[in-house]
């Protein structure tokens, strides 16, 4: 696979050795049983997946290229590169001016942009509509695309099957980044819409088997269908394609859902499936997948309490939050600064979609036990930081150089 140049204070003298000597003993990705860290009073445990995915080590790269290849010119970000606050205020500090915000608002002028300036296309991709401001604006000389080489196979996927007269059905966050992209470029080639989660899937099936008026379609899908789409007609032959952050068993869940609906309604014999139901099991992310499933063995372990890194707009984080709270007492941090002291740590609640502060969060035990892991976006230095903090809390705990000497 190919290697990438990251810059050094993303990386960990802790975490980054971890990561590259599971690896190396586990090149065929079979164990997914987490890493113990033993220093004697507390004890972490380690996610076998996380962090930097390949599509994100690879906008890295482009973008750090992109600024020193560039001395003296401005450069645009259409928006953040990826949802990782470090990350994204490192680019800003230097020089780095977003167009958009992750909502698609304007931040600055298309107006302001010349065709001397350069201009980053985020790792979520971006909508075909951007793209072609981009190209007016002559700037399209200059363009740096980051796109994930994963986002793309899904475009292709969905590209592949509409030319088959299949309409795509988009599991993802209408409003994130890589939804609005992937809708954009689904709906250039087959009708699209898109379902957030299995409430909206059992919706649409209602209008595969026409048990819901079609007129109603529009209110219960509004700003989530193609134009011109006609429920009526679009929904006899279909294919689901997913953001690639979403958790993929909620995709393989879905995408089961509606085949199964698909296969009562039009009584479809096995070799016929493929009639209304496209097989696009190929175009999950195997980085999502990985992470996902390695959240899946660390949560088959015992702990006090989780805490889990990354952005809190990250799409694929808020799923390892979700799996990780409905078993241990879970607490969803940007970086270590959320951690005030022994007694208080500041954190993100995904239901109320804001920072609380949680007092006592560490046991008066010994051992403690903490589960640690992070979103693909987030960097091992990130992870270290925080590891190192809790650490700090823990009289007579053993070196780390001493704790590292077996990796």
């Amino acid at each position: 696979m190919k290697t990438f140049n990251i810059p050094d204070f993303y990386r960990s003298r802790i975490i980054t050795p971890i990561k590259e000597f599971r690896r190396k003993n586990d090149k065929l990705k079979r164990d997914y049983s987490p890493t113990l860290l033993d220093f004697g009073p507390v004890q972490f445990l380690i996610a076998r997946h996380f962090g930097f995915c390949y599509g994100v080590e690879n906008a890295i790269d482009i973008a750090y290229k992109a600024i020193a290849e560039n001395p003296g010119k401005r450069i645009f970000l259409l928006s953040e590169m990826i949802h990782n606050p470090d990350v994204n205020r490192d680019l800003m500090e230097r020089g780095v001016q977003f167009i958009m915000d992750t909502k698609g608002r304007q931040l600055i002028a298309w107006e302001q942009i010349s065709a001397q300036d350069i201009v980053i296309v985020p790792a979520f991709g971006t909508t075909v509509e951007n793209q072609q401001r981009i190209s007016e604006l002559g700037a399209g000389e200059y363009i740096y695309d980051t796109t994930c080489p994963f986002v793309e196979k899904v475009w292709n996927r969905a590209a592949q099957i509409g030319e088959k007269d299949y309409t795509i059905v988009v599991h993802g966050k209408p409003n994130h980044e890589e939804t609005r992209a992937t809708f954009s470029h689904s709906k250039e080639n087959a009708p699209t819409v898109v379902v957030e989660n299995m409430k909206q899937a059992q919706v649409l099936a209602e209008y595969v088997t026409g048990s819901r008026p079609a007129a109603q379609f529009f209110e219960d899908f509004k700003n989530q269908y193609s134009e011109g789409f006609d429920p009526e007609k679009d929904l006899q032959r279909i294919g689901v394609v997913n953001q690639t952050t979403m958790l993929a068993s909620d995709t393989q869940g879905i995408a089961d859902y509606l085949k199964n609906v698909m296969i009562r309604h039009y009584s479809l014999r096995p070799e016929q499936v493929e009639d209304r139901f496209a097989n696009t099991r190929d175009t999950l992310c195997y980085a999502t997948n990985d992470n996902q499933d390695a959240t899946y063995a660390l949560l088959t372990h015992d702990a006090d309490l989780v805490v889990v890194a990354g952005g809190y707009n990250s799409s694929n984080t808020s799923h390892l939050v979700e799996l990780c709270e409905q078993k241990f007492p879970t607490f969803f941090i940007e970086s270590v600064n959320k951690i005030l002291d022994r007694q208080l740590i500041r954190h993100f609640d995904l239901h109320k979609k804001e920072e609380m502060v949680t007092e006592n969060y560490l046991p008066e035990k010994s051992p403690v036990r903490i589960m640690l892991t992070c979103g693909a976006s987030c960097p091992d230095a990130v992870v270290e930081g925080i590891l190192v903090r809790l650490l700090s809390f823990f009289e007579g705990a053993r070196p780390i150089e001493e704790v590292m000497k077996a990796f």
